[in-house]
């Protein structure tokens, strides 16, 4: 299943995208490297395996991840993504599993919220400078 993902267009992900795979994730040129990890996507209208790297921050027994794009005005292609089917995978170091895909309400994402900014508080400044609230993305292991 890997093997047929289609990785990220961009020259950054990509490159950590081969990191991650090199090592396991153990040795990724990234300042959230032991919070990283790959999800797969399918293309919502390409039917592909979509493959990216991102920053997952722990919430009891699943991950969380967050929508930013760096703060672009416009939701990332991988979340559309997964708003269409919320059936993803993970990598996580050497562990590849199915997880379901949950964008939490705005009440969960205001408990949420400010963990994610005291941990990593560039998505606060992504916040700032767009109009779209940015979603958090609860993915639980199946």
């Amino acid at each position: 299943m890997e093997a047929a993902a289609v990785d990220s267009p961009s020259p950054w992900a990509r490159g950590h995208i081969a990191q991650y795979l090199a090592s396991d994730g153990a040795e990724v040129d990234h300042p959230s490297a032991d919070r990283l990890i790959l999800l797969y996507t399918k293309g919502r209208k390409s039917g592909s395996l979509r493959r990216l790297p991102v920053v997952f921050f722990p919430a009891g027994e699943d991950m969380l991840v967050v929508a930013s794009k760096g703060g672009a005005p416009k939701h990332p292609e991988w979340y559309k993504n997964l708003v269409a089917d919320s059936r993803v995978w993970v990598r996580f170091k050497k562990d590849f599993f199915p997880a379901m895909a949950t964008t939490l309400t705005p009440d969960e994402r205001a408990v949420e919220w400010p963990k994610i900014t005291e941990m990593s508080p560039a998505f606060a400044d992504y916040q700032a400078k767009v109009d779209r609230v940015i979603p958090v993305v609860k993915l639980t292991r199946l």
